[in-house]
């Protein structure tokens, strides 16, 4: 597996693991279920990790790409510049549901607001989320790129004359 294969693996887990936690803590909420809120939490330290992997892999998957033909180093670099904004957005979610795990262990008299907090912050991560996952997908896929025109019939055809 070489370094833009692993990238491809790892990056979609640091956007995958908010949503399920997303679901857990809201279910844990309107359940006032503590196990739900913790299972939650421990999802998000989960994401926070697997972001840390997406970028520890981001370096050596631009290597593999970049003289790709149709890869332009500008979509590279807005994918790594929202990469970088989401990653901080994760962090900062995983180590304030760590702050909430150990809060609620602890039955902390602040543990009631944790998953309000937790949970908005995780939701307003989601957002730099998308904009991470669809730069990074503009990158190798053209037909999700806002500037993407849609071939005619006859626009990738190829004709080859004997004349």
């Amino acid at each position: 597996m070489n370094n833009t294969h692993l990238h491809l693996v790892v990056n979609h887990l640091p956007i995958i693991f908010p949503i399920v936690g997303i679901v857990l803590l809201i279910i844990g909420f309107f359940a006032k279920s503590e196990v739900s809120k913790r299972n939650a939490y421990i999802i998000f330290i989960l994401g926070a990790l697997a972001s840390i992997a997406a970028m520890a892999t981001g370096e050596g998957a631009e290597e593999g790409v970049e003289h790709l033909p149709g890869v332009a180093e500008s979509l590279i670099k807005t994918h790594e510049e929202a990469a970088e904004l989401f990653a901080g957005f994760s962090y900062f979610v995983g180590g304030l549901s760590a702050l909430a795990l150990f809060a609620s262990l602890k039955d902390y008299t602040f543990s009631k607001i944790m998953p309000v907090l937790v949970g908005v912050f995780s939701l307003a991560s989601l957002f730099f989320a998308q904009k991470a996952g669809t730069t990074g997908g503009e990158i190798r896929h053209t037909e999700i790129r806002s500037d993407a025109s849609t071939p005619t019939s006859t626009e990738n055809l190829r004709v080859d004359h004997d004349d």
